[in-house]
């Protein structure tokens, strides 16, 4: 049984674009309660990833694992699905609500 190989990075591109993460906090303090409420029921707990600081270097070596067809992280043959509690301790964000679904 020789098992399967993946070999996605034969096919796999990945472009990064920023936007300014100082515009994006200029416009969420513009917004009223009543506009940001809307923004949360919407979206969720996205905002409080404005007020994160990213480990750059954790981020680009977790990025070259992250399977976009599984949407999952994929070491070999192992494929890891985090848990939200996992996230937030990657993030170190204690905000996000972990009785909440997420899509």
């Amino acid at each position: 049984d020789e098992g399967y190989v993946l070999e996605l990075w034969d096919f796999t591109r990945i472009n990064v674009t920023q936007d300014s993460l100082q515009e994006l906090k200029e416009i969420w303090d513009r917004w009223n309660n009543e506009v940001r409420q809307l923004f949360y029921s919407n979206y969720g707990d996205l905002p409080y990833l404005l007020d994160m600081k990213v480990d750059k270097h954790l981020f680009r070596a977790l990025v070259q694992f992250w399977n976009p067809a599984y949407s999952c992280f994929t070491f070999r043959k192992v494929h890891l699905v985090p848990t939200i509690e996992e996230y937030m301790a990657l993030l170190q964000c204690s905000k996000i609500q972990v009785d909440r679904v997420y899509s």
